[in-house]
């Protein structure tokens, strides 16, 4: 990919091959048909390949074009995350932007994304609301916020970051005392510490295949990091990201590779916030420097 083809090349070829048609590369790009299609046709020529089969409909991918587009996605990412962190550095960001997560998230994930972002735009300030309630951002009580499943408001926009891996969680002391689960019927012997409301826990640990019941819910709490604690001092068995389990020397992951879990991350901000240049700026900054968590 070094023949002489510029980035605005690539850009046509990656707005047609995700769009179908040059028209809608030109919508998404804010060209005119002809330039986007002239911009097409010169990579080819460069590359002395054809791209697309051509129809009066549709632009669709040749093989060649398939095996481009793979490269094509990574260099286009890549060139975003050079982007948003330039302009993170050079737009002088300031005032205050208030973004919400749960507990565990602000207490053992945030903080070192926020570092990062300091670094990046040392005059702004970022108040962190620490909650496991879904904050509303349709009525401003926070400007970005980090949810775990994808919100449904038509006033708000949402970027999955990742899915993010979790296992079962149990102390040393548990372990100690109660024996290591080997199997996950073994789990229908163990205690389990509940989070709030114990049918829709239930629920969600039988869809990833784990058989609890009231029975094993000996203790909860609806703080997340009140449960942690109480899983540290052996309680019982909690899920828990990776990301934050991990981070714990007595903590011991459970059944590694048989019960695995995962959960979606998303980031969520409210469709006129999003028109504001730092608070979109910001978004971007968040999106990608949590993506690399």
């Amino acid at each position: 990919m070094d023949r002489g083809f510029d980035w605005t090349q690539l850009r046509a070829f990656l707005a047609t091959a995700e769009t179908g048609s040059l028209s809608a590369a030109a919508r998404q790009l804010g060209l005119t048909q002809p330039t986007v299609g002239r911009q097409v046709t010169a990579l080819e020529d460069e590359l002395r390949l054809t791209l697309f089969e051509r129809t009066a409909r549709a632009m669709t991918l040749t093989d060649a074009g398939r095996d481009l587009l793979v490269e094509a996605r990574k260099m286009g990412e890549a060139a975003t995350r050079i982007s948003v962190m330039a302009q993170g550095r050079t737009q002088g960001l300031e005032g205050t932007i208030r973004v919400t997560a749960s507990d565990m998230m602000s207490a053992y994930v945030l903080p070192d994304t926020l570092l990062k972002l300091r670094d990046l735009a040392p005059r702004l300030r970022v108040d962190v609301i620490a909650a496991n309630d879904i904050r509303d951002i349709l009525r401003r009580e926070a400007d970005i916020a980090i949810r775990h499943v994808r919100p449904t408001e038509a006033d708000l926009i949402a970027r999955k970051i990742s899915d993010a891996s979790a296992h079962l969680y149990a102390s040393k002391s548990y372990v100690a005392a109660r024996g290591l689960p080997e199997t996950v019927e073994d789990l229908k012997h163990h205690d389990f510490i509940s989070m709030s409301d114990d049918e829709m826990y239930i629920a969600a640990m039988a869809n990833y295949g784990i058989p609890i019941t009231a029975a094993n819910l000996r203790t909860g709490s609806t703080s997340g990091i009140t449960t942690w604690e109480l899983m540290r001092k052996g309680f019982g068995i909690f899920p828990m990201s990776d990301h934050i389990g991990d981070q714990f020397e007595d903590a011991v992951r459970l059944l590694d590779g048989v019960t695995d879990l995962s959960f979606p991350v998303w980031l969520v901000t409210h469709r006129e916030l999003h028109n504001s240049k730092r608070i979109r700026l910001v978004f971007d900054l968040l999106a990608e420097m949590l993506s690399e968590s």
